[in-house]
């Protein structure tokens, strides 16, 4: 490798999310190879925005702490560090201290010595009023309007590149537990520090975020990356697996517009010029992508608010004649419900801050009104959701939309008749609080850690 006699690095990526589960086997596997990092990612927001709005993981405290278990174990029998980002699923710094908590406790009950790095991610609001004020935070593709009052609603963190993850292995941490960042920056942090190629580092890093989700079948198994001076191999660790050169470059297409350019903090990959060539069945080897750093260095802001409380009714129906009348009843249905709340509540709620609607999966639900091709379905399910302020009035206004969507009049009827099945007692659910996005920005005109902080404990 350029400006270094070491000539081979191994990354180990053991699972796509912390929490989600993979073989012991295959990890025994990744270990066997002598990786020289082992790292992976603990969330993402393909979820929605719930876990950042609210602080809450995606997954359970035991799920995590299985998989954490076997990696706190496996780093401290290969002596390697352990990289582990995106804590709690959103990053927010309540997520690494969460995770902090589970590893302090493994820690004690397996006997286990290590420095233990934290890095947080979120941001205060005054920071981000200032950067506003500067004209430093701009918007991406799509991004909503936003204004400087925006900041006091809600949560916001920052994604961090590699640097905040090089300055705590340089401090000698043993076990990173960092908040909200780049997926690729936890495979890409270590191999730039030891002088890899910046394009096949990101490109190495892209091809195994998710771990094995660009394998044959796709699992919550590990894939294990080795870079080399001008290429890497990719090679998958689980039973009854394999990788194509298809695959694996499909994966630079998920979760990006572009399959060419892939944006970084720093820069951009670039994999126009990548290769994919086929070693055997486990394994695909990968040259010529190439890295152009930016002009300025960027991150990324997630930002996430609470916009009220929802309560959802699941029913179904398979009567041809209810079906078709549907699309023609429903809309009666909310005028009737707009009257009614005002009538139940004596002006008390506005309905223009209540939100009532129907999804009639088997009907193009999925799409939303953009299915290509029309559809006559024998049955449909139907998912009835209620938006307020609050949980007790989204409750409250679902019982009589349960109770009158269930005998909805159909002209081609005579007398009453039940038009959904509701296959629980009582049909209404709390589904509690509902969130939304706020942010698509960036920050822009930053040192690539002033927006994170990091402290250090021994375990």
């Amino acid at each position: 490798m350029k400006g270094t006699t070491l000539m081979e690095l191994r990354i180990l990526a053991p699972t796509g999310a912390l929490g989600a589960g993979f073989d012991a086997d295959a990890l025994a596997r990744g270990l066997a190879a002598r990786p020289d990092v082992i790292a992976c990612d603990a969330g993402s927001t393909d979820s929605g925005p719930a876990a950042l709005g609210s602080g809450t993981p995606k997954l359970s405290a035991q799920a995590v702490t299985r998989d954490l278990r076997l990696l706190m174990r496996a780093r401290d029998e290969l002596g390697v560090p352990l990289i582990i980002g995106s804590c709690g699923t959103s990053g927010r710094d309540a997520g690494v201290d969460w995770v902090a908590s589970l590893a302090r406790t493994i820690a004690a009950e397996e006997d286990l010595h290590a420095k233990l790095g934290l890095i947080y991610s979120d941001q205060p609001v005054q920071r981000l009023q200032d950067l506003y004020d500067a004209g430093r935070i701009q918007p991406l593709a799509n991004a909503p309007e936003i204004d400087r009052e925006l900041f006091q609603r809600g949560h916001t963190v920052a994604m961090m590149g590699v640097e905040p993850l090089q300055e705590a292995l340089r401090d000698g941490c043993d076990i990173v537990l960092a908040g909200r960042a780049s997926d690729t920056a936890l495979f890409a942090a270590l191999p730039h520090m030891r002088g890899a190629d910046p394009g096949l580092t990101w490109h190495m890093a892209k091809t195994i975020e998710c771990g094995a989700a660009c394998a044959i079948p796709p699992s919550a198994n590990g894939l294990l990356a080795t870079l080399r001076d001008d290429h890497f191999d990719v090679t998958t660790l689980a039973t009854g697996t394999r990788l194509t050169p298809r695959s694996v470059a499909a994966h630079t297409l998920y979760e990006n517009a572009d399959p060419y350019h892939i944006a970084e903090p720093s820069g951009v990959l670039d994999t126009t010029g990548a290769s994919y060539e086929a070693v055997d069945e486990r394994t695909v080897r990968v040259r010529g992508a190439r890295y152009i750093p930016a002009d300025g260095y960027t991150n990324k802001l997630e930002g996430a608010e609470l916009v009220g409380y929802q309560t959802v009714i699941i029913g179904g129906v398979r009567d041809r004649v209810v079906i078709d009348a549907l699309p023609k009843l429903l809309p009666v249905a909310e005028r009737y419900f707009h009257d009614k709340i005002l009538d139940v509540f004596n002006g008390r709620v506005d309905p223009a801050d209540i939100d009532i609607d129907y999804r009639l999966y088997g009907a193009g639900a999925v799409l939303t009104g953009s299915e290509p091709d029309p559809l006559t379905p024998r049955e449909l399910g139907v998912l009835i959701t209620v938006t307020a302020p609050d949980q007790e009035t989204a409750h409250a206004i679902a019982t009589f939309v349960a109770h009158a969507s269930s005998h909805l009049p159909i002209a081609e009827y005579d007398g009453l008749v039940s038009t959904l099945a509701y296959p629980y007692s009582p049909p209404e659910m709390d589904r509690g609080a509902l969130y939304r996005f706020t942010l698509n920005h960036v920050a822009t005109g930053v040192t690539p850690t002033e927006l994170f902080r990091t402290v250090t404990e021994e375990l």
